[in-house]
């Protein structure tokens, strides 16, 4: 039912959103992670319709979300990062202005907040409630016409556990109810739990996709990095590489005791070490971002990492270019 084809946005001569297939088929919970600052921005207006995109098409359930506003607004469901929630009014008049936007009965609130939980809280101001309570509300407001769709951003976020049973339990109803799920949302146990199929996405373009069924271990176990050296293969620690890059055709693997080549590529080593605590912080650079010491802005658009650790023994620190882009997507990464 959603189905990204070939899909491209440039933004300031900058390629930010390359899907080249992307499929939520009914019944099904997907989930986008990995997507941060103008890349997740930049994603949810396309697949929202609040832009065109360059090349390359978005059709939920045959619906353009930017040439068909009314229709989209209709058919999906659509829970944004913020609850964006009218404060001065009660749960239930919350729910109620949106039955009368929708045109429907006004008793579809009471049913809404029975459906996450929240029936005791009816006549409670929306700004009393605890941010958990927030969550389940504006999940329900999503959920209030009973869309076919549902496009979901950090649905999870600032949830209890009581509250990530009751979402993940009305996430797995509805998509037995034939209901198509997107989640934009980073890893966590909780998506992971609830998602039938998770793709990984670097700068905006998939990485790698899995089915957490199908992980015969939790994926946060250590592993290691085949390198090829004469006559051996060395296995190299995630945790002991500062940082990986590209020379020449040829991807070597830096730790403090030097360089080791790898017969991977650093596409490849990236899409091993994704859940390890890697940043592309440059088209040739791969980082470990549990070694970053310092970012430092030399001008507007020229940005420099400066590594931890001390490559070949060296004085000088190690040094990493940052480009303008992956220096947003850090900051909002480390929130800073």
């Amino acid at each position: 039912m959603i189905e990204i084809h070939q899909l491209q946005k440039v933004v300031q001569q900058n390629t930010v959103i390359d899907i080249p297939e992307l499929t939520v088929a009914a019944g099904e919970i997907a989930a986008v992670s990995g997507l941060t600052g103008l890349h997740k921005d930049t994603f949810l207006q396309l697949v929202t319709g609040q832009t065109p995109p360059t090349a390359g098409q978005i059709r939920l359930d045959g619906i353009d979300p930017f040439q068909e506003r009314t229709l989209f607004a209709q058919k999906v469901g659509f829970l944004p990062a913020e609850d964006g929630l009218y404060e001065r009014l009660t749960v239930r008049q919350n729910l109620e202005f949106y039955c009368r936007l929708y045109g429907l009965p006004l008793n579809r609130a009471l049913e809404q907040l029975a459906l996450v939980g929240l029936q005791d809280q009816a006549q409670i101001r929306a700004q009393h409630l605890t941010p958990e309570l927030s969550r389940r509300l504006a999940l329900g407001r999503a959920l209030l016409h009973r869309p076919q769709m549902l496009i979901l951003v950090d649905p999870f976020h600032r949830s209890n556990p009581a509250s990530v049973e009751i979402i993940t339990k009305l996430l797995r109803q509805q998509a037995e109810d034939g209901a198509a799920i997107l989640l934009v949302a980073d890893e966590s146990a909780a998506a992971t739990a609830v998602c039938h199929t998770i793709t990984i996405m670097n700068q905006g373009r998939p990485s790698h996709s899995y089915q957490p069924s199908d992980q015969a271990t939790p994926p946060n176990l250590p592993f290691k990095i085949p390198a090829r050296l004469e006559g051996k293969v060395a296995l190299v620690n995630p945790s002991d590489i500062l940082y990986a890059t590209s020379d020449d055709g040829r991807t070597y693997l830096y730790t403090e005791d030097g360089r080791i080549p790898t017969h991977l590529t650093l596409s490849e080593v990236e899409s091993r070490l994704a859940r390890s605590g890697f940043f592309r912080a440059h088209r040739s650079y791969l980082v470990n971002l549990q070694h970053i010491k310092e970012m430092i802005s030399y001008t507007r658009d020229s940005y420099t990492l400066i590594l931890d650790g001390n490559e070949l023994d060296a004085v000088e620190p190690i040094e990493i270019p940052l480009s303008k882009n992956a220096a947003r997507d850090l900051r909002e990464l480390l929130d800073f």
